[in-house]
């Protein structure tokens, strides 16, 4: 059996969501990753209750699509696996890379980069790999991937905000404390580490109080 597994490369086409308008009265931007399971559009509605004048926000769709429910109703999204992870990380970034030069963003605008769990692993690494000089970094009951190190965020000048729930249930207090430490190692001062009572819920209160 001669198997060989061979690469390509090609252009492809995706989507992505945005809530609000940007305007002259617009102060901040986000940049929001969704967690595995949601689509970009859905994942928005966490983000309404922000005031609309002020704030625009961009939610980039995961490209890898299933079906999230036995009966094939619900479509969810992945950003990444375990599979030929490197190159497909590379896909998001040039993914990133393109909604972003087709929005233009004004130069001084006050950019929020937001990633809810799965989406930690993509936000992380685009601020890291592209040298994104965003205001601040939310991390939202997610994992920091473990081969970024201090050296990727020197940087950095921005406010990082760790948020996760008490009651999450894919964690204990072995990752919360690695999570923390891992955390607290690349971003020093600059980190906030925000808990709060609850499970693997997007804190819609905590997002407000960000801005």
């Amino acid at each position: 059996m001669n198997l060989e597994e061979k690469e390509i490369s090609y252009t492809t086409t995706n989507s992505y969501a945005t809530l609000n308008s940007l305007t002259n009265k617009t102060k901040n931007v986000w940049f929001v990753c969704h967690g595995m399971g949601y689509l970009s559009r859905y994942f928005l509605r966490y983000f309404e209750g922000l005031n609309k004048d002020e704030n625009y926000v961009i939610a980039p769709q995961a490209q890898s699509k299933y079906y999230s429910t036995p009966k094939f109703k619900h479509v969810g999204a992945s950003w990444l696996t375990k599979e030929n992870t490197a190159t497909e990380t590379e896909n998001v970034m040039r993914n990133f890379d393109a909604i972003l030069t087709a929005e233009t963003l004004p130069k001084n605008i006050n950019l929020i980069v937001l990633g809810y769990s799965q989406g930690v692993s993509v936000a992380t690494r685009y601020v890291a790999k592209r040298k994104l000089p965003c205001a601040q970094l939310v991390l939202h009951s997610g994992s920091i991937p473990k081969e970024l190190e201090i050296e990727d965020f020197t940087f950095l000048k921005a406010k990082v905000t760790m948020i996760y729930g008490t009651e999450d249930e894919y964690l204990n207090q072995e990752r919360i404390t690695y999570e923390t430490n891992k955390a607290k190692e690349l971003f020093g001062s600059n980190l906030h580490i925000v808990p709060f009572n609850g499970k693997h819920v997007v804190n819609v209160e905590l997002i407000k109080k960000l801005v």
